[in-house]
């Protein structure tokens, strides 16, 4: 079975950061991502990563968030920096087979509010 888990959401100020996680069982993915969902919003595409590490990001995050993956553990990062209201959002993991199959994780909040 295969199960995506994202932790690491919460309320933060502005400037300030968090870490996100996404914990992969059942599959190894050859292009993991991060997406994220205002209210009132389409899901939007943040960062995304492959096997061998070639990264895109959102011109909107660019220099703030970095992703990365630890492939030993089958772990995903987004480390987020100077957060800003805008931020603020449901935040997805997602995980594309070789295939074309792709699975998504629950989802964590991510509020950025003084």
């Amino acid at each position: 079975q295969v199960q995506l888990v994202e932790s690491g959401g919460g309320l933060v100020q502005p400037g300030g950061s968090l870490r996100l996680t996404c914990a992969v069982s059942g599959r190894i993915f050859g292009i993991m991502s991060w997406h994220r969902q205002a209210p009132g919003k389409q899901r939007e595409l943040v960062a995304s990563i492959t096997t061998i590490g070639p990264t895109n990001y959102a011109d909107s995050v660019k220099g703030r968030f970095t992703i990365s993956r630890d492939s030993a553990k089958n772990i995903m990062y987004l480390q987020m920096n100077n957060l800003q209201p805008e931020d603020t959002a449901v935040y997805y993991c997602k995980g594309t087979s070789y295939s074309g199959s792709m699975y998504w994780g629950q989802g964590t909040q991510v509020t950025v509010s003084s």
